[in-house]
């Protein structure tokens, strides 16, 4: 097997995901984060629309987005749906984290590409920066709780109507060491016609 290919493999293998509460605290360098998003950036993207956009929060800024997610979690939930677990997750979720990324698909202006292959586009940038922060040794959750696909974070953010908000993701180091299986045997999955 090729070496490139076996590290490439164990790293894809390896990745897991790592809710925020089970990180703790450390701080990612920032330059890490911004070659993760350089990874990102070469994901396959049809007609170079190049769809994806990503929000940055380090530190106490990772903090104060949560409170502030948490706040119009809190606004715009109807009393009857509020949920004071919900929000003291949604809130808590800064706690330990070292940096939020906010992956946004803004839909080009080539009408001819389908939503589905922005989305798919804007969805491998974020399998890189996941794979990339593996290869890092730092710990992801790509999220899509709390408000990720509501309209009201659409407006926070000031998107356009058919810009999508793809999911919340969240950095840092865990101590915890995390072990993965699938579920449904490769075999079941893939049909050979030759």
């Amino acid at each position: 097997m090729d070496s490139s290919f076996a590290i490439l493999s164990d790293i894809i293998k390896g990745r897991r995901s790592t809710k925020p509460g089970q990180m703790n605290g450390s701080f990612i360098p920032d330059e890490q984060v911004e070659q993760l998003l350089e990874l990102a950036d070469w994901a396959p993207t049809h007609g170079n629309t190049e769809p994806w956009r990503f929000v940055v929060y380090a530190g106490e800024k990772a903090k104060a987005f949560c409170l502030q997610h948490a706040e119009l979690y809190k606004s715009y939930t109807p009393a009857q749906n509020f949920l004071q677990a919900n929000y003291d997750k949604i809130l808590r979720n800064g706690d330990n984290v070292s940096h939020i990324i906010v992956a946004i698909n803004q839909r080009g202006k080539m009408a001819k590409i389908p939503v589905i292959e922005e989305e798919a586009a804007t969805s491998a940038a974020i399998q890189n920066i996941l794979i990339g922060a593996t290869a890092l040794g730092i710990a992801s959750f790509w999220s899509t709780g709390g408000l990720t696909h509501h309209p009201t974070l659409k407006d926070y953010f000031e998107l356009g109507d058919d810009d999508t908000v793809m999911g919340i993701l969240y950095l840092g180091y865990t101590d915890i060491t995390q072990t993965g299986k699938r579920i449904v045997p490769l075999t079941e999955k893939v049909k050979w016609i030759s």
